[in-house]
């Protein structure tokens, strides 16, 4: 989830909390994915892609949209870290945030304070969307490739 602005998971409604908690399972592979996922909310299809495009426009999600890996369609990912000034966090998130390639975006109580992860087409575009947040934001990126992959099946119940 890329926020900045300030707002927090208590500003949702109990509501959007099961629609989020619900759907970081995924979908199910069904004709109609959506009408099965709002019945099982006790609500319309309707309001649960209202409410879906409602926690976009507010910045709740950054993005709701299926997972890739980029690697096995012959792209590339990579973490990358940040050191913000604390005053230039909001900002330097926008900045960086801008970037489709950025998958998400996570403040950490560390020198690193800012860790993102870029997803690209092919692996020479990591440098370029690097260079380019380094040069609209004028702090260094530190670049982190994975060098392999576990999957932990994470989850944030909200």
């Amino acid at each position: 989830m890329k926020m900045s602005t300030g707002l927090s998971y208590r500003d949702l409604s109990q509501m959007d909390r099961s629609i989020i908690n619900r759907l970081q399972g995924g979908l199910p592979v069904c004709d109609e994915p959506y009408e099965q996922i709002a019945a099982s909310l006790g609500i319309g299809q309707c309001e649960l892609i209202g409410r879906l495009s409602k926690l976009l426009e507010e910045g709740f999600l950054s993005r709701f949209g299926p997972i890739y890996n980029p690697e096995r369609l012959g792209g590339a990912v990579t973490l990358a870290a940040l050191e913000v000034p604390q005053e230039r966090f909001d900002e330097v998130a926008e900045l960086v945030n801008r970037h489709d390639e950025v998958a998400h975006n996570y403040a950490r109580a560390h020198q690193l304070n800012m860790w993102f992860v870029i997803a690209t087409e092919a692996l020479a575009q990591i440098d370029e969307v690097i260079g380019k947040i380094e040069a609209q934001t004028g702090l260094k990126v530190l670049n982190f490739p994975k060098q392999k992959e576990y999957l932990i099946g994470l989850r944030f119940d909200l």
